[in-house]
Parts: structure tokens; sequence; C-alpha cells
């Protein structure tokens, strides 16, 4: 995807992220300007089906609307503990999505799946895209995963995502911002994620970075 900058005063960091010891604050190598998450003609898709571990743990709803679709490849190896971390880490980014199109950088599904720095960067980026009158519309894919579990209670994603798709839309006048893919569309995330007493693994840190010779397709 290549979408239009947002005006420098709304252009916060981005959330995002490869990191998997200590990742420092947010830090969009891009410039922090075009993260988006949105959708247009990929299926709209869960990230991973929750595991029998998860069945006892209450999760918000984060149903996005008809023109904002997620893809999420090869998002499950079989093994029960990194299934469940990468299932947490992509909700994390629906979290992040689904925020910004109600409107609410507050919004309680942030604060469920995201948490320290990575949490207050969300809801910054979220806020900056609100503040701005806009939202998304189209289609993200995020694939190639790859995780890495350090203990019981902390691990590393890094994965990338497909934005070519995904645009700006003014939430007004529904205007659509269909700006022509480049290499800024493809983004390496890089996340650390750390298990809460729920069982929940929250992202914690993160970063992204556009063009990133890893994601080009």
């Amino acid at each position: 995807m290549k979408r239009r900058p947002l005006p420098v005063a709304v252009a916060l960091t981005a959330t995002a992220a490869l990191l998997l010891t200590a990742c420092g604050s947010a830090d969009d190598k891009s410039g922090g300007n075009d993260k988006i998450a949105g959708a247009e003609s990929a299926e709209s898709t869960s990230p991973t089906p929750p595991s029998a571990s998860e069945g006892d743990v209450k999760r918000p709803s984060m149903k996005l609307p008809k023109d904002v679709k997620e893809a999420f490849e090869g998002w499950t190896t079989g093994d029960a503990t990194k299934d469940a971390i990468l299932a947490d880490a992509g909700r994390a980014q629906s979290a992040v999505t689904y925020a910004v199109t109600q409107g609410e950088p507050e919004s309680p599904a942030l604060s469920f799946y995201q948490a320290g720095s990575a949490l207050a960067a969300s809801q910054d980026w979220v806020k900056g895209i609100v503040d701005s009158g806009l939202t998304y519309y189209g289609s993200v894919r995020y694939y190639a995963p790859d995780i890495s579990v350090f203990d019981k209670k902390s691990a590393g994603v890094s994965y990338c995502a497909d934005e070519s798709k995904a645009f700006n839309k003014n939430r007004k006048t529904n205007k659509i911002d269909r700006t022509p893919a480049s290499d800024d569309s493809f983004v390496l995330y890089s996340t650390r994620l750390e298990k809460n007493s729920n069982g929940v693994w929250q992202t914690t840190k993160l970063e992204s970075e556009r063009g990133n010779k890893t994601c080009l397709r």
C-alpha cells in the first residue's frame, strides 16, 4: 500500500515491531506517518482461532467494518504455546485497526492486548488518525511470522504486512485516498510480548520499518 502521509502535526509514532529482547519505544523508521490496517479485497480473517487454553479468557469483541479486512497467513505452527502467542500478536494488531475504525483511542481492546510503551504509542497513533478526521479502508495481509519464545512469560514475534491495498478514508466524506503502492507499502513489524496474570500475551514493545527487504514481494 502507499498512502499519503498524515500531516506533520499528526504523524505520530506507529505501532509495530521487530524486537526479540527488549524492544525500545515504538519507533517507526518510516517516519511514523502511515501505519494502516485496512481492508478491501482480502478475506476478513481472525488472528488464528483460540486454542483450548484460551477458552476461559473473556476477550473483547473486535468486529471491523465491512470495508476493512485483515488476513493472517501462516499464523499457526502446531505448537500450542507458539500458536497462543501468535494469536495474541495478531489480535494486538487488530486492536489498533479496530480502535481507529471506532474512533476510540482509549479502546478497551487496545489495553487488553497491549501494555507498556506499546500501548502508549498505539493510543497516540490512533488519536492522531482520529483527530485528523481519517479512518481506514481496504485490506492488509500479515505474513511470514517469526517467533522466539524466551521463557514461560516472554516472547518475540516479527512479521510482515502488505498494505498495498489499504488506504486512508475521510471519516466525514468517505473519500478514499487511493495512493499507488510502493516499497513503503511493505512493513516489517517486530514485537515483544509478555504473558499477563490472565494468560493473555500482551504486546509490550514494538517497532516497524517500512520498505524492509525482508517483506518486499
